[in-house]
């Protein structure tokens, strides 16, 4: 058994897309703002120094008017293959996207991963929605920078 799964909230989803694709709305700091966080949400970045042990901080702003800072570490680099941040303010976890080629596209993974299993369980219930939208904002972004192109 996989000793992260009971505190990781783990989807995946097909994005018609290549990698290099799906890595380009990842890498880049005005995309990922685009598409960051659950519907409703936008965002500032404020710092995005895309390298392991880079820097990562944005506010998000909620549709209830609030602002949510962040500030996230780049731990896990892979070009067209796999990006993993540690979140440090707030919540701690570590969220790794990893990007498979598939014949039809991209199946992006997606696990978030907490510290214990109690933390992940006071917040499953919305970590799963935000998650998944998440993905699908993800998927929305690369098809408009496909559409751009």
């Amino acid at each position: 058994m996989n000793p992260t799964a009971p505190r990781s909230d783990t989807r995946s989803l097909l994005v018609p897309a290549t990698p290099s694709e799906v890595y380009a709305a990842i890498r880049d700091p005005a995309r990922i703002a685009r598409w960051w966080g659950p519907d409703g949400f936008t965002n500032t970045v404020h710092v995005f120094e895309f390298v392991e042990g880079g820097l990562w901080t944005l506010t998000m702003h909620g549709p209830d008017g609030k602002d949510y800072p962040n500030e996230s570490r780049f731990v896990r680099i892979e070009p067209d293959r796999c990006f993993a941040i540690e979140h440090v303010q707030g919540h701690h976890f570590i969220l790794t996207l990893e990007l498979e080629a598939r014949d039809d596209g991209t199946l992006v993974h997606w696990q978030q991963t907490f510290d214990t299993v109690e933390h992940y369980q006071a917040i499953a219930s919305f970590v799963a929605t935000a998650n998944q939208q998440n993905l699908e904002r993800l998927a929305a972004e690369v098809k408009r920078g496909i559409a751009a192109a």
